[in-house]
């Protein structure tokens, strides 16, 4: 056999010793508040052909396209409330010329007045800061999305529960209620980026588990979470769910406890004492729970989404009594500050008690918003719990996309702070054909609220 010429012995040496080319490092662009500095999470910027980066919860990119390093390029800014100037063709963006291992900082103006804080929940919370190697890996739960969120206060710590949860293996993967504890107050730092705060719930292999899981065909979703004291002293924890199927009808519904031992949701009879499946009556623990005492120095606890539609007394004996339920007729519109006659309905939302503006104090959503449909998030001052509500300031707006079901964290702050903090779901559902937000979409996302900011004076107009 002919030995093969030097050449192609040289060439094929060159070939299977040279060694891979390493990629080159990213560039981090760094995307912060006019004015405040403050990092800013969500913030999308688009190439003009049609790469889309997004910032993470410390406010930063990383850029990692070649073949836009050494080149001025365009990037439209996509900020649901955060915004660059229009040019003079109405275009929202900034040119940057990314280069490899630099760096690069956006600013952007805040158009509402809530403040973003950043992502709950899901995976990646600071994937691009990992990713420039500013951050440590750490572990993740397989956790990518989670569904609207219940919290109360029970055994000293802050219980968690969320409806449909996705995961990394599979589309919406646990159906009957996510669970999760964290610190009482779990946010120190108010400032981003804020870090994952949550102890989850797991299974035998150690991956999040379902803790509301109902007899019935379908998904269980809980509401009306809340701690009462039997009578005996101790502390139960409660709530009222209901079983779903076909397009979010409610087929089934009871009333659940929490089991320590088995740390899960057990039932604890139905209080509309039916033997076989009906859906919930009118009068039913939904939403968000609110504790009051009234001006006779009776305890209740109020039920409404997120005006209340219902009362009982706070204990747990009287929970699980339907005879002392007491229905309430919720507001059906708000003043708008500002607006004459005009009025918006409510959708979703809660209500608290606040010490420092020394009144109940809402954030809701609107019904049929603009300029998204169900991403207008509005806030309101009333006397009572029962209202007057009004007139209300918007407080925050989306980009055809939708936030639905906002909750108040009233105690994650100090009692004399004029800072209220905020969340709710993140989601295209809802919206115009909208594009899934990478990492956010199906997501929890946190808001503050400064309530000593002069353009909520109009708020209290009652």
């Amino acid at each position: 056999m002919p030995r093969p010429p030097f050449a192609l012995l040289l060439v094929f040496s060159l070939l299977t010793t040279t060694a891979a080319p390493v990629p080159p490092s990213p560039c981090a662009i760094e995307v912060v508040e006019e004015g405040a500095d403050w990092p800013v999470p969500l913030v999308e910027l688009r190439t003009t052909h049609g790469v889309r980066l997004v910032s993470d919860n410390a406010g930063r990119i990383a850029c990692d396209l070649p073949e836009l390093f050494g080149r001025e390029s365009w990037f439209t800014v996509i900020g649901h409330g955060y915004e660059r100037p229009a040019d003079g063709f109405g275009n929202r963006g900034v040119r940057l010329t990314p280069t490899p291992g630099g760096h690069l900082r956006v600013t952007v103006r805040r158009t509402h007045l809530a403040r973003r804080l950043g992502r709950l929940t899901g995976a990646g919370l600071l994937a691009e800061s990992q990713k420039l190697g500013l951050v440590p890996l750490a572990p993740e739960n397989g956790v990518v999305g989670c569904d609207s969120v219940q919290t109360a206060l029970y055994g000293g710590r802050c219980f968690w529960i969320w409806g449909d949860t996705s995961l990394a293996r599979y589309p919406l993967g646990i159906f009957d209620g996510t669970g999760a504890t964290s610190a009482p107050a779990p946010f120190a730092l108010l400032p981003p980026p804020l870090p994952s705060i949550y102890e989850y719930f797991t299974d035998a292999a150690g991956a999040p588990r379902a803790v509301v899981k109902m007899p019935g065909e379908g998904p269980t979703w809980i509401g009306g979470l809340v701690s009462l004291p039997d009578q005996t002293g101790r502390e139960r924890l409660v709530a009222a769910y209901a079983k779903i199927r076909r397009h979010l009808e409610e087929y089934d519904c009871g009333l659940c406890v929490w089991d320590d031992a088995a740390a899960r949701f057990l039932p604890a009879g139905s209080a509309a004492g039916h033997s076989a499946p009906v859906p919930p009556p009118a009068a039913w623990p939904r939403g968000h729970a609110a504790r009051w005492r009234d001006d006779a120095g009776r305890d209740w606890v109020l039920f409404g989404n997120p005006f209340p539609t219902l009362r009982c007394p706070a204990r747990y004996e009287a929970f699980l009594d339907a005879a002392t339920w007491e229905p309430l007729v919720p507001q059906s519109t708000v003043a708008v500050a500002g607006a004459g006659t005009q009025t918006i309905r409510p959708h979703s939302g809660a209500i608290a008690w606040n010490v420092w503006r020394r009144r109940w104090v809402t954030v809701f959503l609107q019904h049929e918003g603009r300029p998204s449909g169900h991403g207008e998030i509005w806030y309101a001052e009333a006397p009572a719990p029962t209202g007057p509500w009004g007139p209300a300031v918007k407080i925050l707006t989306h980009e055809n996309y939708t936030f639905y079901n906002p909750a108040l964290h009233a105690g994650f702050t100090p009692p004399d702070s004029p800072v209220l903090l905020f969340e709710g779901t993140f989601t295209r559902e809802f919206a115009n054909h909208a594009e899934p937000t990478p990492r956010y979409d199906y997501n929890q996302v946190l808001y503050r609220l400064d309530l000593d900011d002069p353009a909520l004076a109009p708020a209290r107009a009652r």
